[in-house]
């Protein structure tokens, strides 16, 4: 008799949506399928240390993040509701726990390692021009609001629509896109001033926090 993970691989030629097989995967680990949870981790853990690696040089408290939010997952994988996709009800639960763990450990305690940021970013030894970018970026995306960085990143890294992102940071949809907004503009104006040029002085003074 097959399981439910091994149909995953059988049904509609082999060929299931991410949503419909990550769906049928917490249906299973609601049920306490382990091996279901072991597929839905392996499926979603690139996606989410890429996400809370933005966020932290740290390699131990990227996967304690993200063990914690796997513990939320099997223990309240029988409360999914359905509103939205798996993947971003469980990045909600990341985002969360992320928060909860930034708080206990700043980043101006964290030990920064060179070598272990260059990766994070996908940045190659010897590649000089690809790390002043990245670290021109890093230093207009510092600017930023909390809100409005993680609104970015989740929209343009993890590719979440405006709904999904209002749904990871419990906010209305309108939010999440005045956010975006301000962000970019702001974004615009600092960015030059960052690379030694004047940033443009029209709309600086509309930008918000």
């Amino acid at each position: 008799m097959k399981s439910i993970t091994d149909e995953l691989e059988t049904r509609n030629g082999g060929e299931p949506d991410a949503d419909t097989a990550e769906r049928r995967l917490l249906t299973a680990v609601a049920g306490g399928d382990r091996i279901a949870f072991e597929r839905l981790y392996l499926r979603q853990h690139p996606l989410l240390a890429r996400f809370i690696g933005r966020h932290t040089a740290r390699r131990d408290l990227v996967d304690e993040i993200i063990n914690d939010t796997f513990w939320v997952v099997w223990r309240k994988a029988a409360e999914f509701r359905g509103e939205s996709k798996v993947a971003t009800w469980i990045v909600g639960i990341a985002y969360r726990c992320m928060l909860k763990a930034l708080r206990q450990n700043p980043p101006a305690a964290e030990q920064q390692d060179e070598a272990g940021l260059a990766e994070l970013a996908g940045q190659e030894s010897g590649e000089s021009e690809q790390r002043e970018l990245s670290d021109w970026v890093r230093r207009g995306l510092d600017l930023l609001s909390p809100e409005q960085r993680m609104t970015l990143e989740l929209a343009y890294y993890l590719g979440q629509s405006c709904e999904e992102i209002a749904a990871i940071m419990n906010c209305a949809s309108g939010t999440v896109k005045a956010r975006m907004f301000h962000a970019r503009l702001r974004l615009r104006n600092s960015l030059p001033g960052l690379g030694g040029e004047p940033a443009p002085a029209a709309n600086s003074s509309s930008v918000r926090n």
